[in-house]
């Protein structure tokens, strides 16, 4: 809870298709409760989703005050924000407020039913996916839809921090990007790439502010970049065998 008096909401800017804009429009009804999800497959990935992780932190720390510290009596809490690697741990996400340490969550298998579990079961209501070529993944039914009745939006990001195609722009802050690399240099996961990433994120700023750049899709369109992977991997599998392979309990639609 290291960042509550160090950066504030109005720290960030945000804009909607060049039109200066809030979280709040960017997520429509944000509030303290929303649970934030961001899928990442690639080492360092989640920092081009930095600015959005940060300025929701402040905006969710707005709710608290004066509530808020490390006194007996205080409230000391954390948003409900998660990071899903797929595969592997790409990175420690502990200096930007992911905290506690589960809130990192590595999904083993790069398979599409045990990606969406794992933010199913995490509640994500606001769900943030790198933008990879769609597939066309199966599901079970009732996977899908606990997260059609769950999901409210979704944005795809890139790893570099500028996505194709962009309609939202926030514009970060010295203090997140302080935090950032605080987090880039203690993840040994990247040991042997930071001098890139440094350079990456260098690339963003615009008059010493990060910049970075999203787009908004439907949570239908961001289920299907959860991955390349059409196949089922071993726990899916182990699903079908109980249900007899029959296809009228998988779906490819939300």
């Amino acid at each position: 809870m290291h960042t509550v008096h160090a950066m504030s909401y109005a720290d960030y800017d945000f804009e909607i298709n060049g039109q200066k804009a809030s979280l709040e429009e960017i997520f429509p009804g944000f509030n303290e409760n929303d649970r934030i999800g961001i899928v990442t497959r690639t080492p360092g990935g989640s920092m081009g989703a930095n600015a959005l992780i940060m300025s929701a932190l402040t905006r969710f720390y707005d709710f608290f005050r004066p509530e808020l510290g490390d006194d007996p009596g205080k409230l000391r809490i954390y948003p409900d924000y998660f990071v899903l690697h797929v595969g592997k741990r790409y990175m420690n996400h502990t200096m930007i407020d992911v905290w506690p340490p589960h809130k990192d969550v590595v999904v083993e298998e790069d398979d599409p039913e045990q990606i969406l579990e794992a933010i199913n079961d995490r509640g994500i209501t606001r769900l943030v996916v790198e933008d990879i070529p769609p597939t066309s993944p199966t599901f079970l039914r009732e996977t899908v839809s606990s997260a059609k009745r769950r999901i409210v939006s979704a944005l795809a990001y890139s790893s570099t921090g500028r996505v194709d195609q962009a309609d939202i722009t926030i514009k970060g802050c010295a203090e997140s990007e302080k935090n950032v690399m605080a987090t880039m240099h203690m993840s040994e996961e990247l040991s042997d790439i930071k001098d890139q990433l440094q350079k990456n994120r260098d690339a963003l700023l615009v008059d010493d502010r990060p910049v970075e750049t999203y787009r908004r899709i439907e949570p239908a369109d961001a289920i299907k970049k959860l991955t390349p992977s059409t196949e089922f991997g071993s726990a899916t599998r182990s699903y079908l065998d109980v249900l007899g392979n029959d296809p009228k309990f998988l779906t490819t639609s939300w």
